[in-house]
């Protein structure tokens, strides 16, 4: 696909200040247009919650893509304000996608759905490929199955879309409200005696699949780049297929700290009836986009640890 003009919403989050960078590397000649619901410097000011905007804002760029990343996307802040989270998860997403299908009806829409929605479909303990059932166990994951399925139904009006169902993926800059880097925040406050030597932790035996956030803006590309040759309405997991367990993960970070620290359970992290291992099958996205994961775990794990040891001396 030759890509002349890219929206990228929800650009100043997690994915978008890693994804913003690498588009701009990737097709140079490209105008790219990221968004953001704060007033920046270098993003457009849009709160997807509202249509008006939304379609303002496609008229003025008229995108041949955009990747749709604004969301609610901690489980946490979602179960805190679930109508927030629906307005922004799904009417947010119909927003866009409406706003692509009046405006440049011939442009794609990169969805970033979630592993989440599959839910107790986890529970065979297997790979799960994309034919899983939807069975999503909380809002966030109830939302992203909603605007998922929604973005399908879509497809009878004529819009394109692909949609990304990307399992955890971590890497420098996340919150500590996801687990890595939760893990990363604690250990760099012990080592700046910032917190007594304790490592506060929900359920460690649980096992999930990981990417390096760079894996998952690889994924991004690659489907720019092969948007043309895909169908209309396509669906593809981004997984790495390996399994890790919570516990080892911790173990791992304090290894490459050296830090001599206790783990206490805390009970404000567990999540009842959590599933013991989520892994998934990406093997469509391998062949419809010639990729795969390269960024070694240890590599992913460093790159967290040094980001949070900047963070917290800053």
């Amino acid at each position: 696909m030759t890509v002349h003009r890219v929206l990228v919403t929800g650009a100043s989050g997690f994915v978008g200040t890693h994804l913003l960078p690498a588009l701009r590397l990737a097709f140079p000649d490209a105008e790219i247009t990221g968004t953001s619901t704060r007033d920046h410097p270098h993003l457009a000011t849009l709160d997807v919650t509202s249509a008006a905007a939304v379609t303002a804002l496609v008229e003025a760029t008229r995108p041949d893509a955009c990747i749709h990343l604004a969301a609610i996307s901690a489980i946490p802040a979602a179960r805190q304000d679930p109508d927030r989270t629906w307005r922004v998860n799904l009417h947010g997403t119909l927003n866009v996608a409406r706003a692509m299908l009046a405006v440049v009806p011939q442009s794609t829409l990169v969805f970033s759905s979630s592993a989440e929605i599959y839910g107790t479909s986890f529970a065979s303990g297997l790979k799960l490929d994309e034919s899983a059932l939807l069975a999503p166990r909380n809002t966030y994951a109830a939302s992203k199955a909603a605007a998922d399925l929604a973005l399908g139904a879509l497809g009878a009006d004529g819009l394109r879309a692909i949609r990304l169902r990307l399992f955890n993926h971590t890497g420098a800059g996340q919150s500590d409200a996801f687990v890595v880097a939760a893990f990363a925040r604690q250990i760099a406050r012990v080592e700046a005696g910032q917190q007594p030597p304790a490592i506060k932790v929900g359920a460690l035996e649980s096992w999930r699949d990981f990417l390096d956030v760079q894996d998952a803006v690889a994924a991004y590309i690659a489907c720019l780049r092969a948007a043309e040759t895909l169908p209309p309405q396509e669906v593809l997991n981004i997984a790495s297929g390996t399994p890790r367990r919570i516990g080892d993960i911790l173990s791992g970070l304090m290894a490459l700290s050296g830090v001599s620290a206790t783990v206490e359970s805390a009970a404000a992290l567990l999540r009842p009836g959590d599933i013991p291992m989520a892994i998934g099958d990406a093997g469509k996205a391998a062949a419809a986009l010639d990729w795969a994961p390269r960024v070694p775990w240890a590599e992913t794990l460093q790159r967290v640890l040094t980001d949070w040891r900047a963070r917290v001396r800053a």
